[in-house]
């Protein structure tokens, strides 16, 4: 992530574990079909952007064993401290400001970082000159404008009123700054950056509970700022809580978009 006071999804909260959990069983998945599929093994070097939590970064520790070395980045890296011994390196690191943590990388990774970076032009040239010629880069990140809605099924009250604060949730995010229409032009800006063989694809997990897991989360996070800015009140928070919690709710998350290439 950026270095920003105004960063709205801070690592320091508890809710932070929870959110990183959800991410993980949502969308490890995906990120690691994309990865087996690059290639991604014994010897490789491996810059991790925005790590926030371990599961990627353990996945790729594996993956490259003792001849390789990942090097997992945040502006706040208390939550990747189990994952500080070889071949990882923990450093602290933000994407849109600092200079990349090295060059010669066979592959960088990014996953839900960008959309909330303010330079993120910036970044993704960063990103992109840390690769070795012939290196791989795959940036996954959401699109909320392409697909708005926590209920697709809007057919209750419930249901229109976790949307209604999903609305809330979008309009603190665009206000501190994040790209909601970002994930689509993904392709295209990897290509006008001149990788080769740029291919993308989206995941779109409806009615999962990992769905419900991370709503909770996200909801108990950002509580405060809902209210404060007049998007909510405590009521219509405890009640979402309540009805999250109830089950019953087909929940939905934005569209996560992966795009690839090499670098020529």
């Amino acid at each position: 992530m950026t270095r920003t006071d105004g960063y709205l999804l801070d690592n320091r909260q508890d809710e932070a574990g929870e959110r990183f959990d959800a991410f993980a069983t949502l969308f490890d998945p995906t990120t690691f079909r994309h990865l087996e599929r690059l290639g991604v093994g014994p010897g490789w070097l491996c810059w991790e952007v925005g790590a926030g939590g371990t599961s990627v970064v353990s996945w790729l520790a594996k993956k490259v064993g003792p001849t390789g070395r990942v090097v997992a980045t945040d502006i706040d890296t208390s939550r990747l401290t189990p994952a500080a011994r070889p071949p990882v390196e923990v450093r602290v690191h933000d994407v849109g400001a600092d200079e990349a943590p090295g060059e010669g990388f066979d592959l960088v990774h990014a996953r839900l970082v960008l959309v909330h970076v303010p330079d993120r032009e910036r970044a993704l040239r960063s990103m992109i000159s840390a690769l070795r010629p012939g290196g791989r880069l795959l940036i996954e990140d959401a699109d909320p404008a392409l697909q708005p809605l926590l209920c697709p099924d809007e057919y209750g009250p419930e249901q229109q009123l976790a949307n209604r604060l999903r609305s809330g949730f979008r309009k603190l995010l665009a206000d501190r700054g994040a790209d909601l229409s970002y994930g689509r032009r993904l392709p295209r800006l990897l290509r006008e950056a001149g990788l080769r063989q740029v291919e993308a694809d989206a995941y779109f997990p409806v009615a999962s509970p990992a769905c419900a897991d991370l709503e909770s989360a996200t909801i108990r996070h950002i509580r405060d700022q809902l209210v404060t800015e007049g998007l909510a009140t405590d009521e219509d928070i405890d009640r979402h809580l309540a009805n999250v919690a109830a089950g019953g709710m087909d929940l939905a998350t934005a569209p996560m978009i992966s795009a690839w290439g090499r670098k020529a």
